[in-house]
């Protein structure tokens, strides 16, 4: 099976989340998972009562509770009558029988403000009464998170819904948000939800990364996770902090590979200007989308000059200047894929149709006045596609692994991406995508050199979201391919192509109605090469779809309201309308960023071109006639500069589907230097069990060469299909990897013809 895309969202609160409380959310764990296979939630009114009601428009395929573990603990003590400090003041700010504004702010100050200073105490000092167990609380409540996601993890054939189990580690240092989602594989998790309050190394997340790596990674327990950053836009450029050395880039490489790029307190792909006609590191005049005036949210935030923005709290830049570390360091801190989420605090999963959208944030959003007073600057988030075999944790979560992810802002195209030879791959052809798995790499990974000077081949295909029968998808208007990378002098760049479709195709809305006019695509494909292609320099290329424009829900709201974003008269119409109006005549010249149109868009993961990647891998696993009889034979090619070097590192080298085919360790010094340059492995009973010969050929400026060949195995487990398979090889810091289709032919299972 070549896979296919998963919908889903892995950031969602529920009334755990002691902001969420506060602002009157009641939502449940369970609420969150029914409500995204299509169950009705209840919302909050004006007076935090659970008046309002809230459907999906249509259900998601997965999705993950995301409770800050900050305190998660403490609300529940709070919010549970008759318990030892159900009347302490503290938990009486966080029930706040009176939802003024002024309280909600003091209430959240005085739950909160904990993340954000130095060296945090673990528990609020209401914990230290006698009788009182805080950290017991808190293990309740992550059972409880646990016991939602077994139950509603559909584990039948029909897999129609999956559950991960997570937390939000939530450190805030003067408000920048360097907060992250741990999203575990299966149901071996820590015994507990190993907070910033545990895990605190002055906000950084080395902490976090050290605990989770020893209570999960490293417990042999079968835990498994990711960690996924957010909010970068509004992280003061603290998310994407310099790497203190290759070690430590690669680490996070690994723990950390991927970011979310879109959600409801903002976009972070990019920034730019329109009133200043000016860009943070960019040209790109498609950055305005969904931004926020502020790069922090602390109590000093102000509007930033774009001349002055960080330019760090943009995951582009932070893609170009993992270029230029990984130049200087030989490993890339930031090759991350991209997520899209809604950060919901509502517990409404994946509700983000501009036209029904109930808000986020308990009675923030409970009226249009106050939607349009207080959440005017959010958006309804975006979704997270997997591309993976099953909708089921452990192959959603190998998608995730290798970044085979696309971020979306809240519809649902299609949207696929490869890059390499891509030998005969051609849109219209029936034979596209699977020829494009041989011979090329999907989004999330990397290539290496292609045959001579030429450019790699980069092959897309798009597909209008298609919509419910009640609100069609929208049509495509355009794909771009967007490059970055680094010269010889360490300078990183970056360009914007349009590749398919028409920026010009006249499609756009009736200010009368909202309603769409013109038409775009309903499916675009391209393989394009770029004609800048350099193969000595270091680049990623990502995949931005734009859709044809739509009303912002906004300006949606403030029609309903009487108030017209549209029209000359909008200022006097929000004067009639009441005060809370006057911002839906704020987006055009005041506010550039409030624009009433939007475009919704996707963007996929990048494929990375690394000069030292792999150029050609040879893979084939011949079964016996007899079990116990298969052999693994294995060529990898490696550009210029490929940092192999088998007696300073242990080697691994691993072939996996979907489970593990065939593992090596090779410790630091096993391969005996037979002449310069050359290893080979000298066997010896037991030294490397399962090999036969191995041999590592470093060739200077012609690359390096590896050949592995195995005894005979017991291989019956793997699948003897045509299916997707990975080639994986670690040497200290250099890790590259290359998946493939592997086609079954008579008795052997291999890498397709034309790459051996």
């Amino acid at each position: 099976m070549l896979r296919r895309p998963y919908f889903g969202d892995l950031h969602v609160h529920t009334r755990y989340s002691a902001d969420a409380y506060i602002f009157g959310s009641r939502g449940s764990p369970r609420d969150v998972y029914a409500f995204a296979q299509g169950g009705e939630i209840s919302l909050s009114d004006d007076a935090e009562e659970q008046t309002r009601t809230a459907r999906i428009d249509r259900p998601l395929d997965f999705a993950a509770v995301t409770d800050h573990a900050e305190f998660f603990g403490e609300v529940d003590l709070c919010s549970t009558p008759g318990s030892l400090v159900y009347d302490e003041q503290l938990c009486q700010l966080l029930r706040r029988p009176e939802p003024d504004l002024v309280d909600r702010f003091t209430a959240t100050v005085a739950w909160l403000f904990l993340v954000g200073i130095p060296a945090p105490p673990t528990e609020h000092v209401f914990c230290a009464l006698p009788g009182v167990d805080c950290d017991a609380a808190a293990v309740s409540v992550w059972q409880d998170v646990q016991a939602a996601a077994e139950e509603a993890y559909d584990r039948t054939a029909a897999c129609t819904f999956t559950t991960f189990i997570g937390y939000e580690h939530t450190p805030s240092p003067l408000g920048r948000h360097l907060h992250r989602n741990v999203i575990f594989r299966n149901d071996h998790v820590p015994a507990i939800a190993l907070s910033h309050l545990e895990t605190s190394q002055g906000g950084t997340p080395q902490g976090l990364w050290s605990a989770i790596e020893t209570q999960c990674l490293g417990a042999g327990t079968g835990c498994d996770a990711v960690i996924i950053p957010h909010n970068p836009n509004l992280s003061e450029g603290g998310q994407f902090f310099d790497p203190a050395d290759a070690a430590e880039a690669a680490r996070r490489q690994v723990i950390e590979p991927l970011v979310e790029i879109h959600q409801v307190k903002g976009n972070s792909e990019c920034r730019f200007d329109q009133l200043a006609f000016a860009g943070a590191g960019t040209e790109d005049e498609l950055c305005t989308f969904e931004q926020d005036v502020v790069a922090h949210q602390g109590p000093d935030a102000t509007q930033v000059p774009i001349g002055e923005y960080p330019q760090r709290n943009l995951v582009r830049n932070a893609l170009k200047d993992g270029l230029a570390f990984e130049q200087t360091l030989g490993a890339n801190p930031f090759r991350m894929g991209f997520a899209g989420s809604t950060d919901t605090h509502n517990a409404n999963a994946g509700d983000v149709e501009e036209g029904t959208w109930p808000g986020i944030q308990g009675n923030d959003d409970s009226s249009p006045a106050r939607k349009i007073d207080l959440g005017m600057r959010n958006n309804p988030g975006g979704l997270t596609a997997v591309w993976a075999e099953e909708n089921a944790r452990d192959a959603l979560f190998e998608g995730l692994k290798r970044r085979e992810t696309y971020a979306t802002s809240g519809t649902r195209p299609v949207l696929r991406f490869f890059a390499g030879t891509l030998d005969g791959v051609e849109c219209g052809n029936d034979d596209f995508l699977a020829r494009a798995y041989a011979t090329g790499t999907p989004m999330g990974g990397e290539i290496g050199p292609v045959h001579g000077e030429r450019s790699p081949r980069f092959a897309v295909w798009a597909q209008k979201d298609a919509g419910t029968a009640a609100q069609p998808g929208t049509d495509l208007q355009r794909l771009q391919i967007v490059k970055g990378w680094v010269d010889a002098g360490g300078i990183t760049h970056e360009a914007v192509v349009d590749v398919a479709g028409d920026a010009a195709n006249g499609a756009g809305v009736d200010p009368a109605t909202c309603e769409p006019v013109g038409a775009g695509a309903a499916e675009l494909c391209t393989v394009w090469e770029d004609p800048d292609f350099d193969r000595t320099e270091r680049a990623f290329y990502y995949v931005r779809l734009l859709e044809n424009p739509t009303c912002r829900w906004s300006t949606l709201v403030c029609r309903e309201s009487g108030v017209d974003p549209f029209s000359p008269s909008c200022a006097t119409q929000a004067l009639a309308a009441g005060e809370a109006f006057e911002n839906c005549c704020r987006g055009e010249g005041n506010d550039a960023f409030l624009s009433p149109i939007v475009q919704e868009r996707a963007w996929s993961s990048p494929v990375w071109y690394r000069p030292e990647g792999v150029a050609r891998v040879a893979g084939k696993v011949r079964f016996g006639k007899r079990t116990g009889r298969d052999t693994v034979d294995l060529r990898i090619a490696f550009g210029t500069g490929a940092a192999l070097d088998p007696d300073a590192a242990d080697l691994v080298v691993r072939v996996r589907d979907d489970e593990e085919i065939f593992a090596v360790t090779v410790p630091a010094g096993t391969l005996a230097q037979t002449k310069p340059g050359k290893f080979v492995y000298r066997r010896k009973a037991g030294t490397l069990p399962g090999v036969r010969a191995l041999a590592v050929t470093l060739r200077g400026r012609s690359g390096a060469r590896l050949r592995l060949t195995t005894e005979a195995l017991d291989l019956s487990h793997v699948e003897r299909t045509d299916h997707l398979v990975d080639v994986q090889l670690a040497n200290g810091t250099f890790r590259p990897a290359l998946p493939r289709l592997w086609e079954m032919r008579g008795r052997t299972l291999g890498t397709a013809a034309d790459t051996r």
